[in-house]
């Protein structure tokens, strides 16, 4: 009986599946899976500005899959099915990405396929009667009428995006008007962190903490689990994040959890991920698989290192482990590995 990868594999092989469900790049390698669609890269970033109630974007190749997530996939239909169903009556004024479309392109036309539903036949009650005031204005309101729209989204869109931890605007300035816009990133590649381990934290407790760890970078934001009771943890955890344009640093947040007071700080730093991602980029066409190192971080005393930290490839992938000394704190440290994912990837 096939295993898990392998039905993924023929399924993948499926006419439909083999291009980008929303702008029909080829070989796709990025699924949603509770919608059900292969998608591209540069799509996938779009996928992941919706939410996970939405759309929740899983690797092809990163992840790893299980036998009912496969059948549920299979359920779905696959791309041709789920596109007769959300690009049923797409207008003759909106045109579907290609793929060499822009991110502001592609933005708008999943937003609207998936969030607003407004090409569903029919269409659900709140998209309908977007769509139906849409048709009935004459063509030079039109466009104003869609400006409206656009501008409840965007506003709906910053309020989720309210709370979310960012840099200072004096510490980082997008280079364009329209990075700043949740959907609107352009994304360089995706890197994978896998929070190890914390060592002698603070304690913010009678005696002990029960920490967590928040990673951020750029508008997103990912939480570990809760370990209780201890100035150790070892959390293990892996997190997937797309790396956007221009490149921030990865923010690491540690908190203590409480039950009936607003978590305690724990400790804070920042790690500089564009030496990992030159370096994955400079490897990406190679096709030397043999172990190397391609660079050093130096711990300095000025600087949050340990100790020194080593990029490597092993097995052609760009890895590098991090351990730092929390800022803004009494003590800790937190270790993680690092590993960076090119965009062919």
């Amino acid at each position: 009986m096939s295993g898990p990868l392998e039905r993924l594999e023929d399924l993948m092989n499926q006419p439909g599946n083999k291009i980008c469900a929303d702008c029909g790049t080829p070989d796709p390698k990025w699924v949603s899976s509770n919608l059900g669609v292969f998608i591209c890269i540069k799509c996938s970033g779009v996928h992941r500005s919706l939410g996970v109630h939405i759309s929740k974007v899983v690797s092809v190749k990163l992840d790893e899959w299980t036998d009912e997530e496969v059948d549920s996939l299979v359920n779905l239909g696959g791309n041709t099915r789920v596109n007769m169903k959300y690009e049923n009556s797409i207008p003759d004024y909106v045109k579907k990405p290609k793929p060499d479309s822009s991110i502001e392109e592609r933005s708008d036309f999943i937003r609207r396929k998936y969030e607003l539903q407004q090409f569903l036949d029919p269409p659900n009650s709140s998209s309908h009667s977007i769509s139906s005031s849409v048709n009935a204005i004459v063509p030079y309101e039109k466009k104003n009428f869609e400006k409206q729209v656009a501008s409840i989204r965007f506003n709906a869109i910053g309020h989720a995006f309210r709370n979310s931890w960012r840099r200072k605007e004096s510490e980082h300035k997008p280079t364009k008007k329209s990075n700043s816009e949740p959907g609107m990133v352009e994304f360089v590649g995706l890197i994978k962190v896998n929070v190890v381990k914390g060592t002698n934290l603070a304690i913010r407790d009678v005696v002990s903490s029960d920490p967590y760890v928040i990673l951020s970078l750029g508008q997103q934001s990912m939480k570990t689990r809760v370990i209780k009771n201890n100035l150790n943890p070892v959390w293990n955890e892996r997190i997937l994040l797309s790396i956007p344009e221009p490149v921030p640093p990865l923010k690491v947040q540690v908190f203590d959890k409480d039950t009936f007071s607003q978590d305690d700080h724990m400790g804070e730093a920042e790690i500089d991920i564009q030496p990992l991602l030159s370096a994955a980029k400079s490897c990406e066409s190679s096709t030397n698989k043999s172990s190397i190192e391609l660079g050093k971080l130096a711990a300095t005393q000025d600087s949050t290192l340990l100790k020194d930290s080593i990029i490597t490839v092993e097995d052609g992938k760009v890895k590098q482990v991090v351990a730092v000394r929390l800022q803004n704190v009494e003590r800790g440290v937190i270790e993680i590995e690092l590993e960076c994912v090119p965009l062919s990837q």
